[in-house]
């Protein structure tokens, strides 16, 4: 739901991993919390899986610049009203509606909460993965990307 705010201040973001879904609660002075989010995110992932970050035209994305300056990540931002520019996005937000209606208090909703419903989501076979799980599929990348013996701490 990325720049899709439910009350003033407040906005859900799915976050950061290539195939999977990760929600993070942003709270009041999105921008600030955007910022902070991805470039934990980011930060955390190996640098082949962190090409590019694409958009849309939400002002929580007002920081960019130090997103890439901070991550070396560019960002692409979507033209307005083409939401086909951000096919994926769309999907996430109405897989989100299913747990979080439009209009629902976030605020109510704790980390662990956006944590559930991130791996339920992530648990969930899609067609476009082979009916594989996004969870899996990311997995085998990072499996793919570390040599053997080399223990992966989260």
């Amino acid at each position: 739901m990325a720049g899709d705010v439910t009350r003033p201040g407040e906005v859900v973001a799915p976050c950061g991993d290539p195939g999977q879904t990760r929600l993070i609660g942003l709270g009041v002075g999105a921008a600030v919390g955007v910022l902070g989010a991805l470039v934990r995110r980011f930060s955390a992932l190996p640098n082949s899986l962190t090409k590019s970050l694409t958009w849309d035209q939400g002002c929580e994305m007002s920081r960019h610049n130090e997103f890439t300056a901070a991550t070396g990540v560019p960002v692409y931002f979507c033209e307005p009203a083409k939401p086909w520019q951000r096919g994926s996005n769309e999907n996430t937000n109405g897989l989100l509606r299913q747990y979080f209606p439009k209009g629902t208090d976030l605020s109510v909703h704790t980390a662990a909460d956006l944590a559930a419903v991130a791996a339920e989501l992530n648990a969930r076979p899609r067609k476009t993965l082979g009916w594989a799980t996004p969870a899996r599929e990311f997995d085998n990348l990072i499996a793919t990307l570390v040599p053997p013996n080399v223990a992966i701490i989260a």
